[in-house]
């Protein structure tokens, strides 16, 4: 699937199975939830914190997915060609960091 696929069935999704849109402000905060159970998932699996009995079934993809989901529903609801802005954006990486991460003696 590509990323203009991917903008398309989630649009799809939501006008039929989700109805409509949360306004942004409503999706930007359940981003912002998502992400960071994909941050209690990422402390307990490769961190130092433990697993509690309530972390069980819990799945790194499937929240994985949902960030990207509900990031998907942004650029839609906000008008951004997820696919170019990516390509303008590692565009820019490119030239910015060319020569920086080879240079990185932390990186060696």
């Amino acid at each position: 699937m590509t990323i203009k696929q991917l903008q398309q069935t989630v649009d799809n999704w939501i006008n039929t199975t989700g109805i409509r849109y949360f306004n942004p402000l409503t999706n930007t905060a359940i981003l912002m939830e998502e992400v960071g159970e994909v941050a209690r998932i990422m402390a307990r699996q490769y961190g130092e914190q433990s697993f509690k009995k309530s972390d069980e079934g819990i799945n790194l993809a499937d929240e994985m997915a949902d960030v990207l989901f509900v990031l998907v529903c942004l650029a839609n609801q906000t008008g951004v060609d997820l696919t170019q802005a990516f390509e303008k954006n590692l565009a820019k990486k490119t030239i910015r960091d060319t020569d920086r991460h080879r240079n990185n003696q932390k990186l060696k």
